[in-house]
């Protein structure tokens, strides 16, 4: 099977197509290339040979029809010609290398399997790793971000996010951690740790961390297949199920969240009229599929908040009561920080902004906060709703100073700009989007 040729092609063509194969093929290339070396690291550099090649390669025999093919063979390839330089291996690798890779063709048919990532994510989330090396493995190798991007979404230094990385990667190499979808009978109690990952591959597309774009929509996608077909493994798990609703939820705003400018619009000035009922009503049905299963645990609770926002026909309508009553059983099931954040503005909106603004002040010594811009933002938009205009002044410089994404940062600013216009609409948080 040979290549689709464009008769010249041109480098812009060359790097888009190379773009566009690293945001939807890492992942399926590196976790293949990990089943010929059986080392992260050995992996991952041919993985990068494979897509400096290409670069080169594609400018001069064109762009192959099916890009990860391509890059899969090539990498796995170099993976080959790497192994068999050390003699421990050569005899069994040679004999691997015969069957499956010898004989195959640049941009054959290999079945890119979905279940190739699963095995990845499950080696990144193996309990003998910490929370927040699993976490960080899997957006670093299932969806190949960078560790500074990784060290934005945790909020850490990039040198301490890049020794975290190493760690992990050594103790799976050293205590040979099985790259391997643990059986039936091991999965439930794995779950956890593989939902927070996808979790946190969806929040950290569904609101970037830093760059010019307020979604990075290839990890939206990501973490949406993933938790799919984990459901296809754990059908009847609450907790997929939950997760998964809160993702459909959430996601079933996105064409709303910006206008035709790609400025920030926040959940209440949304055209809801516009958010995918199909989507929401996957959703709702997931989340009462759940609560029926038995007690809620963290993504069933936070889905069923998400459920709330969709089922309203207008932020004035949305029941903040019972929100607030549901971040209640959240904090006491998973006492996050962030969910602390949100409970206390969920507070400022069933009640009052002072309720709200003393809700936030409870929360000011916790260190988490203290460098997350929404919680500078929240206060300064209660201070501003109590024309507290100076005191809302110092904490929307504060968020301005700790936010990195440019369409945050464009909107803040306006925000600050508005702080003395008399007329300034003041009816909504800086970010509420629950």
């Amino acid at each position: 099977m040979g290549h689709q040729l464009s008769s010249t092609p041109q480098p812009v063509d060359v790097e888009s197509a190379l773009a566009d194969a690293y945001r939807n093929e890492w992942a399926f290339v590196l976790a293949a290339t990990i089943r010929v070396t059986g080392d992260i690291d050995v992996a991952e550099e041919c993985v990068q040979d494979a897509f400096s090649r290409a670069l080169a390669t594609w400018s001069v025999t064109g762009i192959p029809r099916r890009t990860g093919a391509w890059l899969t063979t090539v990498a796995r390839r170099k993976a080959i010609d790497t192994l068999r330089r050390q003699s421990t291996q050569d005899r069994v690798l040679r004999k691997f290398a015969v069957t499956e890779m010898e004989e195959l063709p640049v941009d054959t048919d290999i079945p890119l399997i979905p279940d190739e990532r699963l095995r990845l994510i499950f080696t990144c989330c193996h309990p003998a790793l910490s929370i927040e090396a699993q976490v960080a493995l899997t957006l670093k190798l299932l969806c190949g971000l960078t560790t500074g991007e990784i060290a934005s979404a945790f909020l850490v230094s990039e040198s301490t996010m890049a020794a975290r990385i190493t760690r992990a990667k050594l103790k799976i190499k050293t205590t040979n951690i099985p790259y391997t979808v643990p059986t039936k009978d091991d999965l439930p109690e794995r779950v956890d740790s593989v939902l927070s990952a996808i979790y946190l591959v969806f929040t950290t597309g569904h609101t970037a961390p830093s760059g010019a774009d307020l979604v990075r929509r290839d990890l939206v996608d990501r973490a949406l297949e993933l938790i799919r077909m984990l459901r296809e493994l754990l059908p009847d798990d609450p907790d997929v199920k939950g997760l998964l609703a809160l993702v459909v939820l959430t996601d079933a705003r996105r064409e709303t969240r910006t206008d035709a400018e790609g400025s920030l619009v926040l959940l209440a000035e949304q055209n809801r009229e516009l958010w995918d009922r199909g989507a929401i009503k996957e959703g709702v049905a997931l989340v009462r599929g759940a609560l029926q299963t038995g007690p809620a645990g963290r993504f069933v609770l936070m889905a069923a908040i998400a459920a709330i926002h969709a089922d309203a026909s207008s932020w004035e309508e949305t029941d903040w009561r019972e929100i607030v009553a549901l971040y209640d059983l959240l904090l006491a099931t998973w006492p996050s920080p962030v969910v602390a954040l949100n409970r206390a503005v969920a507070i400022g909106l069933a009640e009052s902004p002072t309720a709200g603004l003393n809700a936030l002040d409870e929360l000011a010594a916790e260190p988490y906060l203290s460098g997350y811009s929404y919680f500078a933002s929240a206060r300064a938009d209660f201070l501003r709703r109590l024309s507290r205009v100076d005191e809302a002044r110092i904490a929307y410089e504060e968020a301005l100073s700790l936010a990195e994404n440019q369409v945050e940062r464009t909107f803040l600013e306006g925000r600050l700009k508005e702080l003395f216009q008399p007329d300034a609409d003041i009816d909504s948080t800086a970010r509420f989007d629950a």
